[in-house]
């Protein structure tokens, strides 16, 4: 009997990860359903999000998010009459930051460039997880602010990880808990997904707030439209050159001499 009962337990070591493996399959095509299923998800090739993000009390910034298959995104916001770019082209991410004074396009760090990558994932780390190199794990269910949600850990490609919180109910994106370093420290942060939306048969989240994790200071972005397979040249992704520095004169150049008018 206590045979038969340790192989019952052997075997059972042996299916269990099987067992998760194909729960946490069966959760993320149920997600993917959600939003609208893959055949949907894949037919958008390009979308353009236009909103504001609220900065502080009576300062928002408006701007525009421009996502295009295959890993390619462009974000523009402005803020006080000065207007910024982030963008990413598949290889390098650059930026231009005018409120610091530089007008030129210059390249992003590592670790700004990491996040750029994910923004450029259309479809989010989830789909095709595994093509993608990701991982992901269930960690069994949590409460939200009394929702039920599944929560997944997601291992990037790149090694960075990510908890994902899924409606129990709907299985849509309702929070997403990661790290990010800040000045060249390691920082916990959150993002809350909400007002979910149908364009075009696929859903999209119209409300996001984000902040550190455990603070009440968070970042609310409001989105007021999406357009799907929008016109977008590949070329708007790219690093543009920097502009020419003006010429500086010869040293000791003498003003030209002043033509006398022809006399008559």
């Amino acid at each position: 009997m206590m045979r038969k009962f340790c192989l019952s337990v052997a075997v059972l070591a042996l299916l269990t990860p099987a067992l998760i493996g194909q729960t946490v399959d069966e959760i993320v095509g149920k997600s993917v359903e959600a939003r609208g299923g893959m055949d949907k998800l894949k037919a958008v090739k390009s979308i353009r999000s236009t909103g504001k993000m609220e900065l502080g009390p009576g300062m928002e910034a408006p701007g525009t998010m421009y996502q295009k298959r295959p890993n390619m995104v462009r974000v523009e916001f402005t803020v006080q009459g000065l207007t910024a770019v982030q963008a990413y082209d598949g290889k390098s991410a650059w930026m231009v930051m005018p409120f610091t004074g530089k007008k030129d396009p210059e390249a992003m760090t590592a670790d700004d460039t990491k996040e750029m990558e994910e923004d450029a994932d259309i479809d989010g780390p989830l789909v095709d997880y595994k093509s993608k190199g990701n991982t992901v794990e269930l960690l069994g269910k949590d409460k939200l602010e009394g929702t039920d949600a599944y929560k997944l850990k997601v291992t990037l490609k790149n090694g960075d990880v990510k908890t994902i919180y899924l409606d129990a109910d709907s299985y849509l994106e309702i929070k997403e808990e990661g790290k990010r370093s800040v000045r060249g420290s390691e920082q916990e942060f959150e993002s809350s997904l909400s007002d979910y939306r149908e364009v075009e048969g696929v859903m999209f989240p119209f409300a996001i707030e984000s902040g550190p994790k455990g603070s009440q200071q968070k970042q609310k972005l409001t989105i007021d439209k999406i357009e799907l397979n929008v016109p977008a040249d590949d070329s708007s992704f790219k690093m543009p050159a920097a502009a020419p520095a003006p010429a500086a004169k010869p040293t000791g150049a003498k003003p030209e001499d002043k033509k006398e008018p022809p006399k008559n």
